[in-house]
């Protein structure tokens, strides 16, 4: 990192910006015609999600160099640790979002629907024999909706303990890890940073196998009521996250092992170490409310 604090770092005129955004127009005009049973849609957001992987390839690989080369001062690091904490934040708010749509599923429309507070005439109308109760089993009109019944919800005490046990244990290893950094100890490092990955990437194996098992065995799918919907949205983001993570302490471990940090200069190991925690606290929510409650 450059010693000089006096002068506002200004990057060099970039094509990153206008090649991510015609990834993003190639893989939303490809999703949407798939959605709309085009054949061609998949080839497009196939090519647009291919070119979205080589932005942030060629991106972060030209953001790297820069630091290497000692381009960037002090002031350039307090604007990565802005915008990775207003990055975190936004992400806070995105699972609030749907965390804000189960608890609105609980807590206020499967009571209405029973007929408590504001549901009374809503429940003698139409629904009179609905019971309140979570996760919802039955659907008052079986025969209507008997596609989407499923069998019965996933045990906490299961795969997602087990896999809260791993999340877990991934948040002591890469704490480890930065221990070791600070104290200039770069085998350790690795190690722990190695740990690390794997213990993401065995959360991912884990939570797919208890996907296919939920499928095909439970029935649980998004046309599975409001239980259905709000545990695949909760439990995929949060899987796609991991993914995320996992791949970026990957990254992380490879420049870790050609020495790329130091004690002091080491903002790309923090930014994915903050993330990291990030998706271990959601997890606990998830277990929580999702799994357990």
């Amino acid at each position: 990192m450059s010693d000089s604090n006096s002068t506002y770092f200004i990057p060099d005129p970039s094509r990153w910006p206008l090649v991510g955004s015609i990834a993003l127009f190639l893989t939303f005009i490809g999703a949407s015609t798939m959605l709309n049973g085009s054949g061609f849609g998949t080839f497009i957001m196939g090519i647009g999600i291919a070119v979205v992987v080589y932005m942030f390839a060629g991106w972060f690989a030209e953001v790297i160099g820069e630091s290497l080369q000692g381009k960037y001062n002090q002031q350039v690091d307090v604007s990565f640790r802005w915008g990775m904490s207003w990055f975190i934040f936004s992400e806070v708010m995105f699972f609030a979002a749907f965390f804000g749509a189960l608890f609105y599923a609980r807590q206020l429309s499967v009571p209405w629907l029973s007929g408590e507070g504001a549901g009374a005439l809503t429940n003698m109308l139409l629904w009179p024999d609905f019971v309140m109760d979570w996760p919802i089993l039955a659907i008052p009109d079986e025969n209507a909706f008997i596609d989407s019944l499923f069998y019965e919800t996933i045990p906490a005490w299961g795969v997602p303990a087990l896999n809260t046990a791993i999340l877990l244990s991934s948040g002591a290893t890469v704490t480890f890890a930065h221990w070791a950094l600070k104290n200039g100890n770069n085998r350790a490092l690795c190690w722990w940073l190695f740990a690390t990955v794997l213990l993401g990437f065995t959360f991912v194996y884990f939570q797919a196998g208890e996907y296919y098992h939920a499928y095909t065995e439970l029935n649980v799918k998004f046309s599975s009521g409001i239980y259905g919907s709000t545990f695949y949205m909760l439990t995929g983001f949060h899987g796609f996250h991991v993914t995320m993570g996992a791949t970026m302490l990957t990254v992380i471990l490879i420049r870790s092992m050609k020495g790329h940090f130091t004690e002091h200069n080491h903002f790309g190991f923090e930014a994915v170490a903050w993330y990291w925690h990030f998706v271990d606290v959601v997890w606990l929510g998830l277990f929580i409310f999702v799994y357990w409650l």
